[in-house]
């Protein structure tokens, strides 16, 4: 398997048109389609607590085959429950690379003092996601009617999906 490792400001310039392409396409992530560079960057690689990256072999100049980000999920009283976002290159996908990413972002939560993990706009129509994070011991805890613009399909459904990391 290949590394799952921090991502540094040297690792950009290979995210980026990997973050570009996948939000363009207007069907799994919030981020408008036109989101300019300096916006994702800001979202992707500063307001996180942690960014990572995996890269094909164990090159550091491999190409990047899929990435993440962890950060408390709402501030102060709210901020002992993570929330994370997952990329993985459209070559690499159905290969495992998603529920890796997942694991290794769960025991990095642990260790940053995360107790437990949400997903705050799971699109409905991502069943592979959804299917995903459910096996991985996520629960849908609501579902938030016609709340995702789908650049396809139009107003379509979006769950929010949690899990305890560890008992408070």
């Amino acid at each position: 398997m290949t590394a799952i490792r921090r991502c540094g400001e040297a690792d950009w310039p290979d995210v980026w048109p990997l973050l570009r392409a996948t939000f363009a396409t207007g069907d799994t992530y919030t981020f408008s389609p036109q989101s300019t560079e300096a916006e994702i960057h800001a979202a992707w690689m500063e307001a996180p607590r942690a960014t990572y990256v995996v890269r094909e072999g164990s090159a550091s100049d491999g190409r990047v085959l899929g990435t993440y980000f962890i950060k408390p999920n709402q501030p102060g009283q709210g901020a002992h429950v993570c929330n994370c976002g997952y990329v993985v290159a459209p070559e690499a996908q159905g290969q495992g690379l998603a529920s890796a990413m997942c694991e290794h972002s769960q025991r990095e939560a642990l260790a940053m003092g995360f107790l437990a993990m949400q997903f705050n706009m799971v699109v409905s129509t991502n069943e592979r996601a959804v299917k995903l994070w459910r096996r991985l011991g996520f629960d849908v805890v609501g579902t938030l009617p016609g709340a995702f613009r789908h650049q396809r399909l139009g107003l379509v459904d979006a769950f929010v999906m949690f899990k305890t990391l560890k008992a408070p």
